[in-house]
This record gives C-alpha cells, structure tokens and sequence, in this order.
C-alpha cells in the first residue's frame, strides 16, 4: 500500500520582477531542435552559509531535472564559480558572465526543528543583472527531493514560458520473467524514477493503468480468474474499489476530465463500441453504435469531445466525436493504421501509435488531423502518455527479437514534441503502459 501527505505547510511566492531583459530570457521549446540554455545551479547553503548534504542533494536533482529535458545545460564543475553564500545575496554577475551563462540558480535550507526544514531559492537573470523568481518553503525534512522538483517547476515555466512537469508521477506496467510466463505489477515512481514502489504483487495480470484528474487515484484493468476487471486504486490509503467485471473489455478505462466517469470500449455480441460509465452509480452509457471495432476512446481536456479509433472506414483511423457520441468525423489521413490517441492536456494536440510498413511509430497530430509529426519510432512502439504540461511524452518500447530466441526487452521512453530528443526511463525491471500524472497538489 501507499500513502501520500501534504507536504508542503508554507509557502512564500516572494518576488517577480519582469525586467525587458528578463522577458527575454526565454526556451521556446516548440520550434523544432533548439541550442540549450546555459544555466548554474549553485548548491543550496545552510545558515552559516557552508554546503552540506541535503543543500548539495537538492542541487544535484534540478540540475538532473533540467538538463534531462534538453532545455538547458549546465557549466563543468571546473568553470563552476563559487555562488553567494546566501539566496538574498546579490552574485557578482560579472564572473559569470565570460563563462556564457545565462540563468543562476541559488538557494539555502535551514532546520527548523526535528521534523521540519525551511528551503529558499532564487532565480537570477545573469544578462539583466536582476532576481526573476523566489520561493521560501516549510516543509517536512524528508520532503527535499519533492522541493527540488517545485523549484524545477518554478525555474522551467519562468525560462519557457511553458509549466514545468518534475513534481509529477510515472505509473506503469512493471515486467519480469520469460515471455510464457509473464509477471506484470502495477507500480508507480517519481517522474525521475525515484522512490519507486509496487502496487500490486503479481499474482494477477495487471494492464493500462491511468491516472485520476486528482492524481490521487488510479483506474486499470485486472484479468481475475481470467476474467477481466476494472479497478480503481486510492494511492492515500492503499484501497482499491471493483467497479464491475467486463466479460468483453478491450481497452483500458480512462478517467473524464472530472473524474466523475470513466470511459473505456466494451465488446458485447461481437460488436465493440465506446461506453461511459458513471464511477457512483456505475451505470453504463452507450457512445457508439456501429458494427465496426470502436475502441481506445479519450476525452479532451474540456470534456466536450472524445478522439478513438475505429476501422468503420475499412482501415484502422482515428475519429473524433463529441461527448455524447454524435458529429463522428475521421481526422487522420495518412497511410497506415491508426491506434491510441490520446489528447493533450493543453488541447492542442492529439498523440497516437502508428503502425506504417512493419514500423511503429509515435507520432502527434492537430485535432482537425492536420499537421501530422512521426516522434519516435521502432519494431514495437506503442502507448503514448502526455506530460501534464502537454509538451513532453512516455510511451514503450520493445526491442526486436534476437535470432538466439532471448527476449527481447521492454522499457519506458521519453520525447519532447519537436521529437529531437529521446530519453530512456531507468526502471527496476522492465516496463510498459506508462501513464503520467498530472502536477501533484
């Protein structure tokens, strides 16, 4: 089981101060492949002003959190000039100024007593020569590693422009053992794999899990005596709640924009269409009525429309349609077969598995089908997940088989959406059906 607390008890936004030249001082990570920002994170003193472990420790994980999104880069620890002692301290911008950096991160923790601990930090504009951010924070002392991904947040949404996506979690399909006999867990971990931990113990096969609008719940499907089950886990207390057995369940259940259904296709008779079901009086409502294979729905943020596919047109394509399953239109119209759309949380964008000769691919498109962009791909690529800021996806992948028979592997991938960079997620064990949380209240 798993619990989450409210960890953070204060918090202080302190100053914005937006300078002509601090406006400036911006990513747009949405042109195509972009020359990284060079930015220091300085390592967060205590009151003495003196490094110690956790100020280092909170350092090294926005550092890890910034540069893995190919955003920023940081300077070599040679070239590293010694920061301010203080976050209130002005640096002397000139010395950092040769060595071509852009922004300046500094930062300092104070124990406050047994339990609690006081973080601060400020953003530096080194060309403006002026503070753009600051934060104090009360938090749990065991609460460090959740600051530096808000820190994280704060640094990344004032350089891009675009909210941040590091104080998030990641829960996935954990996979292990030969292909025959298969052993598949639920688990869940910070977006940079830390604090990692299994949901359920494998004793039954576990698929799809998505997360609730909250965060803090999570809907799957669980095959019971072969019988398949949809789920709804409470990560606060551990609970998990049966909403009902699905003889003819074939694709994963997701959550409206509310939280208050969840939709999910169902094969009765043969016929596979799209339903809604209300999570209190788990009534089931018909969206689509068609003879064809209609499946793998997903809502737009607003709640309004609904992108699936379907092979009503002769080939697998992706369909748009509005919440009550009428004003069906087919949007994608490119070569191949269509699977998994997925909206983005902004809106603009929908993401998709394409399946083209004898490749997969990853691949965005506009909502109206236009503007179609191949991400990533390989000889199985599949399950796109959006960041909660709409501008980065995970998905999995699985190596093409050897010709000595061994396995071959399946692990979790990250792409932003100009598809320039790819990033391997680091897991414990193998890992498919990721799904990405939204930002953690």
């Amino acid at each position: 089981m798993m619990k989450t607390k409210f960890l953070i008890i204060i918090v202080y936004i302190l100053f914005i101060f937006q300078s002509s030249f601090a406006q400036n001082l911006k990513i747009n990570i949405n042109k195509g492949q972009i020359e990284p920002l060079p930015i220091a994170i300085a390592n967060f003193t205590d009151k003495n002003g003196k490094i110690n472990k956790v100020g280092r420790l909170i350092s090294d994980v926005i550092t890890n959190n910034l540069v893995s999104s190919g955003q920023f880069k940081t300077p070599d620890a040679a070239a590293f000039i010694a920061p301010p002692s203080s976050p209130a301290i002005r640096p002397n911008f000139s010395d950092w100024t040769p060595l071509g950096i852009k922004a300046l991160v500094t930062g300092s923790i104070h124990q406050i007593d047994e339990s609690q601990i006081e973080v601060e930090f400020r953003l530096w504009d080194i060309l403006a020569e002026t503070d753009m951010i600051g934060l104090r924070l009360t938090v749990d002392k065991k609460s460090w590693r959740r600051v530096a991904h808000i820190i994280s947040d704060e640094t990344f949404q004032r350089l891009t422009g675009d909210k941040g996506y590091f104080d998030t979690r990641i829960v996935y399909i954990s996979e292990s053992g030969p292909l025959n006999k298969r052993k598949k867990r639920l688990a869940i971990m910070d977006q940079d794999g830390e604090n990692h931990q299994f949901l359920t113990d494998g004793n039954f096969l576990v698929l799809t899990p998505r997360f609730s609008p909250s965060t803090q719940e999570i809907t799957y499907l669980a095959y019971y005596n072969n019988e398949p089950r949809v789920y709804i886990f409470n990560l606060q207390t551990g609970e998990q709640e049966l909403l009902g057995s699905f003889p003819g369940m074939t694709f994963a259940p997701r959550f409206s924009p509310d939280g208050s259904k969840i939709i999910m296709s169902y094969a009765e008779k043969g016929v596979t269409d799209i339903y809604l079901m209300d999570i209190k009086s788990q009534k089931l409502k018909r969206l689509t009525n068609n003879l064809s294979i209609d499946t793998s729905p997903s809502f737009s943020p607003d709640g309004k429309k609904v992108t699936f596919n379907s092979d009503r047109g002769g080939s697998q394509k992706i369909y748009v349609m509005d919440e009550k399953g009428r004003n069906i239109k087919k949007i994608s119209n490119g070569k191949g077969r269509y699977a998994t759309p997925v909206w983005s949380p902004r809106g603009d964008l929908i993401a998709f598995t394409k399946m083209l000769r004898g490749e997969f691919y990853i691949g965005v498109m506009n909502p109206d089908g236009s503007g179609e962009r191949l991400l990533a791909k390989g000889y199985l690529v599949e399950g796109p997940t959006w960041a909660p800021n709409g501008r980065f996806l995970m998905y999995f992948k699985q190596s093409r088989p050897s010709k000595n028979n061994v396995s071959p592997k399946v692990n979790l991938f990250r792409v932003d959406v100009t598809g320039f960079r790819e990033v391997k997620i680091v897991t414990p064990g193998e890992g498919s059906d990721p799904a990405w949380s939204p930002l953690i209240p």
